[in-house]
């Protein structure tokens, strides 16, 4: 059986349009079932969707749970699992699917073969469509200080160097491995999950699903890319922050937890160092009018929002105590 796991937050009209979508692949995929899970929306939107499924008699398939507080993605998607496991002792993959999204046809079934053809695969993620038609980089490699260095200075000679730091690189037309796929479209063997534990709920956003494809690459999980799988995604409708000038505080929260977790103070302090000089360096070549003049816009106080807040955490302990955790 597969289940797939819808968070939403005030965003009910678009999960009927995925809702709409998913329902062309119950031809072919009988035993498919979804949980949405309603982060405290507030705009009732449980009852919205309620409503929804109960209008297209699709309560078989289709169940709505209320959260009592708005605790993230993380959260959501962890309350969904433990959902469907109490569901059915037949769940043999979870799908983990964003909200602002359209499965296209065939999408789910591609992946589940891949999965079912490869027992060494422990996730596999879609290709993601952008609403002008274009196509999405869903495939990535683990964010490190050597990447930091790369995004930083944005430099192609560098690239060249450190090809296997680059977080996001060319999309391929071909199934491959990776290090990690967007969470937006991508489904997780069970076995996977009993292996290494769920999501981490720290994270309110950003990073949770990077941190869980690191936890299960150190316990020898592959993870794929597989661009038969096609689903459309509309970036940023779930979150809202393509509609941010200044970056949210929870995705340096974020950042910093992961590289604290998976390496170290020392490497967070690298990292950000790394990172600021590169940066250095790249707006110096602006400057000098030296080949960074286009398709560059940062957040608003980017730099400022980033060093502050890693100084900050670590001056007052809580990066020293968050090393000391015990989190598988």
């Amino acid at each position: 059986m597969i289940y797939i796991v819808i968070v939403n937050y005030r965003t009910s009209d678009l999960v009927a349009q995925c809702l709409e979508s998913i329902f062309v692949q119950k031809k072919t995929l009988y035993d498919l079932k979804v949980i949405i899970i309603d982060n405290c929306s507030e705009d009732n939107s449980d009852v919205k969707l309620q409503n929804f499924v109960k209008s297209r008699n699709w309560a078989n398939w289709v169940d709505v749970m209320h959260m009592p507080r708005n605790g993230g993605f993380a959260y959501g998607c962890n309350a969904g699992i433990r959902y469907a496991f109490s569901q059915a002792e037949s769940v043999k993959y979870i799908m983990l699917l964003n909200p602002d999204t359209l499965v296209r046809e065939g999408a789910i079934e591609a992946l589940f073969k891949f999965l079912e053809m490869n027992s060494n695969v422990g996730m596999a993620g879609s290709l993601l469509e952008n609403v002008d038609g274009g196509i999405e980089a869903s495939a990535h490699n683990f964010h490190s200080p050597i990447s930091e260095l790369l995004e930083g200075a944005r430099l192609g000679v560098l690239t060249s160097i450190f090809p296997k730091h680059q977080v996001t690189s060319e999309v391929e037309a071909y199934a491959h491995q990776c290090d990690w796929v967007s969470g937006s479209s991508m489904m997780i063997r069970k076995q996977l999950i009993d292996d290494i534990g769920l999501l981490d709920e720290v994270y309110f956003l950003y990073f949770e699903e990077v941190d869980f494809f690191y936890r299960a690459a150190k316990a020898g999980w592959q993870t794929w890319y597989v661009p038969t799988s096609k689903v459309m995604h509309i970036e940023g409708a779930a979150t809202g922050i393509k509609l941010t000038k200044r970056r949210p505080k929870y995705w340096y929260n974020s950042r910093r937890r992961y590289f604290v977790k998976h390496y170290g103070v020392y490497g967070l302090v690298c990292a950000d160092l790394l990172w600021f000089l590169g940066r250095l360096s790249f707006m110096f070549r602006r400057f000098l009018r030296l080949g960074a003049q286009k398709g560059y816009q940062d957040p608003k106080w980017l730099i400022l929002d980033l060093l502050s807040g890693d100084l900050l955490a670590i001056l007052t302990g809580r990066v020293w105590r968050l090393e000391k955790e015990k989190i598988k």
